[in-house]
């Protein structure tokens, strides 16, 4: 049970937090520049994707309109496509993956399929009615040198300044997060997975 607070506590805490608000509306007022970020989320960690499609739900909810194009995945249906389906023609999405490397076993089909990929990503990325474009898994084609590095860096440096691109799968190269405003690296410290659970529906996919 939480113990009654003294007023001479109470005012010390006060205090502390109104010090603690004039730092960060200071901090906050500094801060005067609106531009489209290129955000990376990747890392050994659950929740790259997930986290992209948090910022579809919020832009989405801001009434403005998200492309989302999926690199490698394909093998899986997933439910945040049907969920984002709901939005109607708000929401652009391209799966154009043919599962994980493993599964295909074949590059050339993994490099065909990775530059439709980005070729539909381009397409998207110049098209002034979309606020934000996910390339979900454009690091792991990145990574297995499917596409061009360094014209996929420039083309997503070059893009048009009101335009949010997140970027999401393991192993970023140090040059695509050299050019991103955002980086995100999440951290495995325990899964599931190891100890025998399998993918589940809403959770996984």
């Amino acid at each position: 049970m939480t113990q009654p607070t003294d007023q001479a506590e109470a005012e010390r805490h006060r205090a502390k937090m109104a010090k603690r608000k004039a730092v960060q509306d200071a901090e906050v007022a500094g801060k005067n520049i609106e531009k489209g970020l290129l955000i990376v989320h990747t890392g050994a960690g659950k929740g790259k994707s997930t986290a992209a499609f948090g910022l579809a739900l919020r832009m989405l909810g801001r009434g403005h309109r998200v492309g989302v194009v999926q690199f490698i995945k394909g093998a899986w249906h997933t439910a945040e496509r049907d969920a984002l389906a709901k939005f109607g023609v708000q929401v652009s999405w391209h799966t154009m993956g043919e599962g994980f490397t493993w599964e295909t076993q074949d590059r050339a089909r993994d490099v065909a399929a990775a530059e439709q990929a980005w070729s539909k990503a381009r397409e998207l990325i110049a098209d002034p009615s979309f606020a934000l474009v996910i390339l979900d898994e454009l690091n792991i084609a990145l990574r297995y040198d499917y596409l061009d590095l360094a014209a996929v860096v420039a083309a997503l440096t070059a893009r048009r300044p009101g335009l949010h691109v997140v970027v999401t799968g393991r192993n970023a190269k140090p040059e695509l997060i050299a050019a991103a405003d955002l980086v995100t690296e999440m951290t495995l410290v325990k899964h599931h997975f190891a100890a025998g659970v399998k993918a589940q529906p809403g959770i996984e996919y």
